[in-house]
């Protein structure tokens, strides 16, 4: 039986961490804040939540032909002109997306091999690893949670506290590499 990669329970509680701190924020807007008509759309809460649950469910893929995400979800995100949706999608929509994505990484990291984490993606735009993939895809994620984030501490002096790792991570990291017990 071959242990499982010390990076594979570390990944998983970092992206964990992340998407809690995604949810905590989306639950944390208020309504008024949620789809502020005096925002431009690219900056409205609504869209950036969007945008980064878009983004995160396509780069969890396997490679860049093929994606579709799941409805009402089009692929108009991908658009070169910037085509935005016709309206804010709803709270409980995007928790929803977030949840797909949670179930998505969680699979797609407990299945990837060392082999296939040091295989080049299948994205033509990112030549690097699909571990690098998985890295910059987190980034990603907080990238924008830190953007709505400051919306909240802007627009309400408030904003959901820091999470260390995600409140489904793997239990018993060990403290030294090579002690994970085999999957």
């Amino acid at each position: 039986m071959t242990p499982t990669p010390v990076w594979k329970p570390a990944l998983l509680g970092q992206y964990g961490g992340a998407l809690d701190m995604l949810e905590n924020a989306m639950r944390a807007c208020p309504d008024a804040v949620w789809a502020d008509p005096a925002d431009p759309v690219e900056r409205q809460f609504w869209y950036l939540a969007f945008h980064t649950l878009f983004w995160h469910d396509h780069y969890v893929g396997t490679s860049d032909r093929g994606y579709a995400p799941p409805a009402p979800f089009t692929l108009d995100e991908m658009d070169p002109a910037g085509i935005y949706p016709a309206s804010p999608y709803s709270r409980d929509q995007l928790l929803a997306f977030l949840e797909h994505g949670r179930r998505r990484i969680r699979e797609r990291i407990t299945q990837l091999t060392e082999a296939e984490a040091a295989e080049r993606s299948g994205f033509a735009r990112r030549e690097i690893s699909n571990l690098e993939l998985l890295l910059y895809n987190l980034r990603h994620v907080q990238h924008h949670t830190a953007q709505l984030n400051l919306l909240l501490r802007q627009r309400t002096d408030s904003a959901p506290k820091w999470v260390g790792r995600g409140r489904d991570a793997p239990a018993g990291i060990p403290a030294k590499i090579g002690q994970i017990p085999a999957e």
